[in-house]
């Protein structure tokens, strides 16, 4: 198993222009294709665009992200099922564990009736205790499903608290007359100023059912400016720029989320033993076989109990 920072390395680089090679056609953005055959119309040699090494070191950077995310995606699914294998074959073995650790501590704490051992004896019996749930939590302020009072009316068809009602003001009455009056959409000269319109009137509306004659206000200062000037979009250059940064960034969020799977407990677990995760298990399993020996002796000496761990101890599923 290759790790996604390994499999990385033999890429190229996320936001670094490869080298170009001799003679490669290049599509423009255009459709066309430049390179070292292509001519101009009286037959002379193309000029290279200024784009050209730009869309090449973009085309190779989108390459190796995606090489660097089927890595990460790889490992992640690696790690993922070996966590349901160890959970599966693992997990009775670490409650039996917790199990123990606390009816030992409570044995030790019922022998000698020290505060500090029944500290401890209440912790470790709280590790192995089954969280309550939300309701229990709220003491009835929430539902089991986590509903407020007015949606779970609404879901079970009961009456529904009527929303407060709204008086607006002289002043907010105005505002709204004389927006809608403006910027109503059936005075519009085309789909886009139709639009815009329309978006404007909902906010107008909106600002009018909560009687909001601050925000009329503004509405009304914004529709006098006028709508924005259109922006100016970015050259090819600047969007090639860009994209080179926005792949940079997402390699960069990639190698976090790797560097998290790698040292993760299951990661480290997997970079133990990488081709062979299942004799890994076996080993593990074998440890915690020996620590529930051990603990189940122990438990029974501060009980008086004869020892039988070692016919129990292998009984415990994995």
């Amino acid at each position: 198993m290759t790790t996604p920072e390994a499999e990385q390395s033999q890429s190229a680089p996320v936001g670094e222009p490869v080298p170009e090679q001799a003679g490669a056609e290049v599509p423009s953005a255009a459709g066309v294709e430049v390179g070292a055959g292509a001519v101009g119309d009286g037959g002379e040699p193309a000029a290279p665009r200024p784009e050209e090494r730009l869309e090449r070191a973009v085309r190779a950077a989108e390459q190796a992200l995606i090489e660097y995310e089927i890595a990460v995606d790889t490992f992640r699914i690696e790690v993922e099922n070996f966590s349901r294998l160890h959970h599966q074959k693992l997990g009775p073995m670490y409650s039996r564990l917790d199990e123990l650790d606390a009816r030992i501590a409570e044995a030790r704490a019922a022998r000698s009736g020290d505060p500090e051992d029944i500290r401890l004896a209440d912790e470790a019996r709280a590790r192995v205790m089954p969280m309550p749930g939300v309701e229990e939590l709220f003491h009835g302020w929430m539902d089991g499903d986590g509903l407020f009072p007015e949606a779970a009316a609404m879901l079970t068809d009961q009456p529904v608290r009527p929303p407060q009602r709204v008086r607006p003001s002289e002043e907010a009455r105005k505002l709204y007359r004389e927006l809608a009056r403006k910027a109503h959409p059936d005075l519009a000269q085309d789909d886009d100023e139709r639009k815009r319109r329309e978006e404007f009137i909902t906010r107008v509306n909106a600002a009018y059912s909560r009687g909001d004659a601050p925000l009329l206000r503004e509405l009304a200062e914004e529709w006098a400016a006028g709508p924005a000037p259109a922006e100016r979009g970015p050259s090819p250059s600047e969007e090639l720029y860009a994209r080179l940064e926005w792949l940079a960034q997402r390699k960069e969020l990639l190698t976090l989320v790797a560097r998290e799977l790698e040292e993760g407990a299951i990661g480290s677990m997997l970079r133990i033993a990488p081709d062979d995760p299942d004799r890994l298990l076996d080993e593990i399993a074998d440890q915690l076989l020996a620590q529930v020996a051990e603990r189940e002796a122990e438990l029974a000496a501060l009980l008086g109990e004869p020892d039988t761990s070692a016919g129990q101890s292998g009984s415990v599923e994995s």
